[in-house]
């Protein structure tokens, strides 16, 4: 299948989805030229936040390779990736993100990510959410632990 057929399974997912109960979204994880896993988005349908098409498709893929990293795979996506999905792409070390809408697209249907990225982009002082640090005696603690402990699975 081509980079075309595989967002067209995405978009399609997106539209399927929303007679489910859930956002317009759709995801398709593929390595090998095979399908490692799909994901819709189930926000409003399970009352999960995360529940991004990209990151219920990156969770399935990740429990079916038995791994934490999808390194070879690519993520096509039916609209851009909102700043959360963006990010557990990156941590899943996909190669490759192909999406059809955009940002603006996402916006028009009343899904305004645009906001998040321009959000990212000042100090957070400014933001509707408190985001602070507190310094604690063993802040550090768990990272020292960790580095103590000779089998860890490094990532």
């Amino acid at each position: 299948m081509t980079d075309q057929d595989w967002l067209t399974l995405a978009v399609e997912l997106a539209v399927a989805n929303i007679g489910e109960g859930g956002g317009p979204f759709g995801a398709v994880i593929v390595a090998d030229g095979r399908q490692l896993a799909i994901g819709q988005n189930r926000v409003t349908r399970d009352n999960d936040p995360t529940a991004h098409a990209e990151v219920v498709a990156i969770r399935r893929a990740c429990a079916r390779r038995g791994n934490f990293s999808l390194a070879g795979a690519t993520l096509y996506t039916s609209c851009e990736p909102c700043p959360l999905c963006l990010a557990a792409a990156l941590w899943a070390r996909i190669d490759r993100v192909v999406y059809a809408a955009d940002r603006h697209d996402a916006s028009r249907g009343g899904f305004d990510d645009r906001a998040f990225y321009e959000l990212f982009a000042t100090d957070r002082a400014s933001w509707p959410t408190k985001v602070q640090t507190l310094a604690v005696p063993t802040a550090t603690k768990p990272f020292d632990i960790w580095l103590a402990t000779a089998d860890r699975v490094a990532y």
